[in-house]
């Protein structure tokens, strides 16, 4: 079960970042096209909002599974770079991004300015995507 899990979690995390840019991409390109915030801006925002969610099941459930996960966390872990990335940076970071990233589509839907929807996907988005690129653990990621 756990094997099972964490090859889902590491599939979804390529659809995640996928997601993420996409939503990235598209909402800067309609914000320097000038075009309105409109429901289709919004679905595309709510792709990625609903990816994140997704690994964020997905990697709960494998913390709590996971040996090098919940159960590994000890005053040892923290002498270990990579025992402590995988059972307390990764996890927290992650968590950070996707709180992060649930704030930009929220404020985001609120009726308003569409040039200030706009640029708030663009920055809670992106600093999502930041922080989940600079905590993934690459040694490890197929």
């Amino acid at each position: 079960m756990y094997t099972g899990f964490k090859h889902l979690h590491s599939f979804l995390a390529y659809i995640l970042l996928a997601a993420l840019v996409f939503s990235i991409i598209y909402v800067i390109i309609k914000f320097v096209k000038r075009s309105p915030f409109n429901e289709t801006v919004r679905k595309v925002a709510l792709i990625g909002f609903i990816a994140t969610h997704l690994q964020l099941l997905i990697g709960l459930i494998l913390y709590v599974i996971s040996p090098l996960g919940l159960s590994n966390l000890s005053g040892a872990v923290m002498q270990d770079s990579f025992a402590r990335l995988l059972a307390l940076e990764h996890p927290l970071t992650m968590l950070i991004a996707i709180v992060l990233i649930s704030i930009g589509y929220i404020k985001a839907k609120k009726p308003g300015d569409d040039v200030r929807r706009f640029k708030t996907i663009i920055l809670f988005y992106t600093l999502g995507l930041i922080l989940i690129l600079i905590r993934i653990p690459w040694q490890v990621w197929p």
